[in-house]
């Protein structure tokens, strides 16, 4: 079994291949942050005297790789907010005249509370954003201070209200926790905070220590294993009661609700993550960005601000691309979609491939760490088998 990687090109913005007429998602990365955190293992950079020429440049591949239907729009990083609002004006009007954006499309930005000013909360609306994610983390001081975050943790409420009045009503909130010496009772107070905050959506993640990044070099021991059991089953208990659906491994929606004066249910899931998991296409615009086209290829445009400037000032667009065969796809429905609630649709596996996960996965389904849906189509994760979800995985990955 073998993906076939192949290495970088230089090849013409407009050689999109099978990318463009069915795309769901646009994904738009956004680099620039004022300082970097520990724990980001992400690509930013602090050299805030290229936006503009990257904007530009974003604005370049945006409409030389014009999609066909755009259901959702990203700005990630990175911090987007760190962008003027006229750059911010300029990529948006470059996405909605090159592509079809759909009426009810799902537009995020990430933030970082303390960019929040009211000037950027009223231009959102006005940029059709309609969706904010914002880091929040922790609302202790000095953990945040710890992580080199910008913000403090008022500077939340305060974005948060700002927000409001400007009629966003859809904000998600990140939380972390695993930190050093962090213990059961500071955990509950901030998901206590996080609560009183009211947002429709949360993230929640324990604090990783990844290679590379400044927190790997301080060399401080990651957290006990039990201990952040109890921390995530302690989350999903308040989360759950508090009216939050469950819908992916890290991430809470407020359960589905009436509209006013309609029948329909509004989610608050992300639609554009959800885009990720479900394996439906996207396509990445900007430096380090990575897009699928839902089937058989994978690419990612190249790590370095300077270089992906240069190149699409003349005419080609440098990245990487691998092209996948079928247990390689099967692998990464595995590792996607068993994240999920609704976990693996068995019915879109291959005959071999549905034989070869469930006969992995009866063991677990015996144990009570898989279950089969009523009409044996799906296979998920029960609440045991989230706490051990990626030894679940690997078996019944094809090696």
């Amino acid at each position: 079994m073998h993906s076939k990687i192949r290495p970088y090109y230089l090849v013409f913005c407009s050689l999109n291949r099978n990318f463009a007429q069915k795309m769901a998602g646009l994904y738009i990365h956004i680099p620039f942050c004022k300082s970097r955190c520990i724990y980001c293992g992400f690509y930013s950079t602090t050299a805030f005297e290229l936006r503009q020429q990257y904007t530009d440049a974003l604005c370049c591949e945006i409409a030389d790789r014009a999609s066909g239907s755009i259901g959702t729009i990203y700005l990630g990083g990175g911090t987007p907010s760190q962008l003027t609002l006229s750059q911010l004006h300029q990529i948006f009007d470059t996405i909605y005249k090159y592509n079809k954006v759909e009426k009810d499309a799902e537009v995020t930005i990430e933030v970082n509370p303390d960019d929040v000013t009211e000037e950027l909360a009223a231009a959102l609306p006005t940029l059709s954003v309609n969706r904010v994610s914002m880091g929040a983390q922790t609302f202790d001081d000095e953990r945040l201070a710890f992580l080199h975050r910008r913000h403090t943790s008022r500077q939340v409420g305060e974005a948060i209200d700002r927000l409001r009045k400007a009629g966003i009503s859809n904000i998600s909130i990140d939380l972390m926790y695993g930190f050093p010496e962090e213990n059961l009772t500071s955990w509950q107070q901030d998901i206590s905070t996080a609560l009183t905050l009211d947002v429709e959506h949360l993230s929640a993640y324990c604090l990783m220590i990844e290679e590379g990044t400044p927190l790997y070099r301080m060399q401080i021991p990651p957290i006990d294993e039990e201990l952040e059991r109890t921390m995530y089953e302690l989350l999903m208990d308040r989360l759950e009661a508090a009216g939050y659906e469950h819908y992916e491994i890290s991430n809470w929606g407020l359960s589905p609700r009436p509209l006013q004066r309609e029948r329909e249910l509004r989610s608050y899931r992300s639609r554009h993550n959800s885009s990720y998991w479900n394996q439906t296409p996207y396509i990445g615009i900007g430096a380090a960005a990575h897009s699928y086209d839902g089937q058989c290829c994978r690419r990612w445009n190249i790590s370095d601000i300077r270089r992906y400037i240069d190149g699409i000032r003349q005419g080609t667009c440098v990245y990487e691309e691998e092209w996948l065969d079928e247990d390689t796809r099967y692998n990464d429905c595995v590792t996607v979609a068993l994240r999920t609630c609704e976990g693996i649709n068995l019915k879109n596996l291959s005959a071999r491939h549905r034989q070869y996960c469930l006969e992995n996965a009866q063991h677990f389904i015996d144990d009570g760490l898989l279950k089969l849906s009523h009409d044996n189509h799906q296979l998920s994760l029960t609440r045991r088998g989230l706490f051990i979800s990626d030894m679940i995985m690997s078996d019944l990955m094809l090696v």
